[in-house]
């Protein structure tokens, strides 16, 4: 397996393994990219539908490689747990996590107040 940035004999299975994980999921990914063109790009309904078939079996793949990441490298796991299924903002989530407030939090309701913010 090519691509190796460090000497091969020194890493051991599992870091060998997560390299072979990584480069599989960016070619998933590069083959979505080439199948959405595609689809875009064609004006032959039957072909777009095959198209569409094919990009969509490559995402189920990314997916897949995405979860095995998910359980064998554990900062996947937490990344994924803080960013994936929520419905703050995707670049105020790290905010939120770190206890820093989000707009939500900081502009204050004016249903039901004076909204002159807390007199203590």
């Amino acid at each position: 397996m090519s691509g190796y940035h460090e000497p091969v004999e020194e890493m051991k299975q599992q870091d060998r393994d997560f390299s072979r994980a990584l480069n599989s999921m960016k070619e998933e990914i590069e083959a979505v990219d080439w199948y959405h063109q595609r689809v875009a790009t064609t004006t032959d309904p039957t072909l777009k539908a095959i198209l569409e078939h094919n990009r969509n079996e490559e995402i189920e793949h990314a997916c897949m490689i995405l979860e095995w990441l998910r359980r064998n490298m554990m900062p996947w796991d937490d990344q994924l747990k803080t960013y994936l299924f929520t419905k703050l903002p995707i670049t105020e989530i790290e905010g939120a996590e770190n206890g820093q407030e989000t707009p939500e939090e900081k502009s204050p309701s004016t249903k039901g107040t004076l909204n002159i913010g807390n007199l203590r």
